[in-house]
């Protein structure tokens, strides 16, 4: 019998562009056709089909709490009841904002927007009305959206001017884009040293999640903020997928690092579309409608999505709530690497927080070169086999994965198991 999901996938080709609304869910790197998920419980998924899987996407980070939380659902049910929409200021958006201070005290003001790279394209532009310069600076392997600016390929190191990675974005936009090697404290020294009076902002992954997980080296952080500082650059933390994932502080709390700005997203809209930028009360003065900065949006604090956000929010700040989730997503490394070493298979594995990294090399990768001679060939047999077995990871080796506090011990010796599978597939395939 024809798999739904192939039938579905077929249809969708017609009318959406790739069958997909948004290009990692098409299977393109891994091969095969994308599963069409109709259900999800705790830290399960249900296909189309009916079969059940382990889900360790978790929507790319927000279903923090796992799918369908009944408190979740009952507060959004409750306030959908009231209209989906204002147009309007809300109570909601202030205490959003009070909780988002009170956990991320950096954030000292705080506006709300409706995606992440609404978000980052919104800091970038304030960080530029402050400084009154137009050059930023990213990380080869840093992912903040699909913003202009932001689409410019991985450099080859120092001063590398942007170009383009993406067709419909002009050379001249991406040009004022510098990009640097991740972890690389020569480099960013010297880059510094010669044009960081030009620069107007760096904005950084503080843990990367979008070229696989890749931690950073705490003396980096640690001199990017006292570069940008001696030089009068706006410092971003993209906490997108960081935020409340790897601390209920995010990032910055978890390395004691402190940005002048940072994006949000993800978790604090609880898998409903919510986005967030904030930082200095100086910097963000410079937002209409009290500075010249324009930034604007129909949906944004939405009521539904905020609330959403919200009973997360309230969640996920209960007792050892982030140390159980860190010890939990280290077990599911710890065993993947057992696993993979008492079957031969080179490979390797870490966590921070709620996310992990799984990589068939030998050691966990530091940089985006390294990232990129992993054998990106053995994870897609890697991957199927899981998903064969009902464990559903991500699309890609280049994408970082997510454990819920819904997941259980016996969620993670099951995927152990599919694990223990796969690594004899690897084997025999050889």
């Amino acid at each position: 019998m024809t798999s739904q999901n192939q039938i579905l996938f077929e249809k969708s080709q017609h009318l959406i562009p790739g069958g997909v609304n948004s290009p990692v869910r098409a299977f393109r790197s891994v091969g095969g056709t994308p599963v069409f998920f109709k259900k999800g419980l705790g830290s399960k998924l249900w296909d189309v089909d009916g079969k059940e899987y382990i889900d360790y996407i978790n929507s790319w980070g927000p279903m923090i709490v796992g799918h369908a939380h009944p408190e979740v659902i009952e507060a959004v049910q409750a306030v959908a009841a009231n209209s989906l929409s204002f147009g309007a200021p809300t109570g909601l958006e202030l205490e959003m904002a009070e909780v988002i201070n009170k956990l991320v005290p950096s954030m000292e003001q705080i506006r709300l927007v409706s995606s992440g790279t609404e978000a980052t394209m919104s800091a970038i532009r304030v960080a530029r009305g402050f400084t009154g310069r137009s050059k930023l600076v990213k990380f080869e392997g840093c992912y903040h959206g699909h913003a202009d600016s932001l689409l410019v390929k991985a450099g080859s190191g120092l001063l590398t001017f942007g170009e383009p990675d993406s067709a419909g974005v002009p050379a001249e936009v991406a040009a004022n884009t510098l990009t640097l090697p991740y972890n690389d404290i020569e480099q960013l020294e010297a880059l510094f040293k010669q044009s960081g009076k030009e620069l107007a902002c760096v904005i950084i992954e503080p843990v990367v999640g979008n070229m696989n997980l890749v931690k950073p080296k705490e003396a980096f952080l640690k001199a990017l903020r006292e570069l940008c500082t001696q030089h009068g650059v706006v410092l971003i933390f993209d906490e997108v997928m960081t935020g409340f994932r790897v601390h209920l502080g995010g990032a910055q709390a978890l390395y004691g690092i402190t940005p002048d700005m940072t994006t949000l997203g993800k978790v604090i809209g609880g898998g409903l579309p919510v986005g967030a930028f904030g930082g200095r009360k100086d910097i963000m003065s410079g937002l209409a409608p009290l500075g010249k900065v324009y930034q604007a949006g129909t949906l944004s604090g939405n009521p539904v999505a905020v609330t959403a956000g919200l009973k997360t929010l309230e969640l996920i700040q209960a007792p050892d709530f982030h140390k159980n989730l860190a010890a939990q997503t280290k077990k599911l490394v710890d065993g993947l690497v057992g696993a993979a070493q008492k079957a031969g298979v080179t490979f390797s594995g870490q966590s921070v927080g709620g996310m992990f990294g799984l990589y068939f090399s030998e050691a966990c990768p530091t940089s985006f070169d390294e990232v990129m001679a992993s054998d990106k060939t053995v994870f897609n047999t890697f991957f199927h086999s899981m998903l064969e077995s009902g464990i559903y990871l991500g699309p890609s080796a280049f994408e970082a994965g997510f454990v819920s506090a819904a997941h259980t011990d016996a969620d993670i010796a099951a995927t152990v198991a599919a694990g223990e599978k796969a690594f004899q597939k690897i084997l025999s395939d050889k």
